[in-house]
């Protein structure tokens, strides 16, 4: 994965330890330097590993954690040079949902090694979203989870979401609140 998601694990983590037990946890993480570069590719089993580190320093469990780091990103995302994309993603929670693909696209030429996840919206109503979520890295389901949970927020959505196995993918539930809600 790109250093990209190592600054905004740092930035969460920064919120509750100092500046010098975060860089204790990237030379337990197996970080040779200090600093993440944004643009830098780092091994997904560095980066799983010091998300557990972060997780386990912050007293989370891992699917709180990542569900936290997940909300986090959307906001670091949009304050980062890639906000203009997340911006133009759509007009409402439906078409930023698929438009997912295409943005990861765009977001891919200049992260050529990224392995982008794939979404897919397999139905949508007034009440209820089906989600289809591919990756070749397992686990994240949570980390997804939050992006959506933030993701709706922005457009002023309030949703449950649930998720579950589903034919080598996971499938999200989303239920919107109705006006009533």
């Amino acid at each position: 994965m790109y250093g990209m998601i190592h600054q905004a694990l740092r930035d969460m983590a920064l919120r509750e330890i100092t500046e010098a037990e975060w860089s204790d946890l990237l030379r337990r993480g197996g970080h040779a330097r200090p600093v993440c570069i944004g643009l830098e590719y780092y091994s997904d089993e560095t980066t799983m590993a010091l998300m557990d580190l972060v997780a386990r320093r912050l007293d989370l469990p891992v699917e709180e954690f990542l569900q936290a780091f997940g909300r986090l990103w959307i906001d670091f995302a949009g304050a980062s040079a890639y906000g203009r994309i997340l911006d133009m993603a759509g007009d409402d929670f439906v078409s930023f949902l698929q438009s997912l693909d295409r943005m990861h696209s765009s977001i891919r030429s200049n992260m050529p090694r990224a392995d982008m996840p794939s979404f897919e919206v397999v139905a949508a109503d007034a009440r209820a979203i089906r989600l289809r979520y591919r990756s070749s890295r397992e686990g994240l389901a949570p980390f997804v989870q939050g992006i959506l949970a933030a993701a709706a927020e922005r457009f002023d959505e309030k949703v449950t979401i649930r998720h579950a196995p589903e034919d080598g993918a996971v499938r999200f539930d989303i239920l919107r609140a109705g006006p009533d809600d």
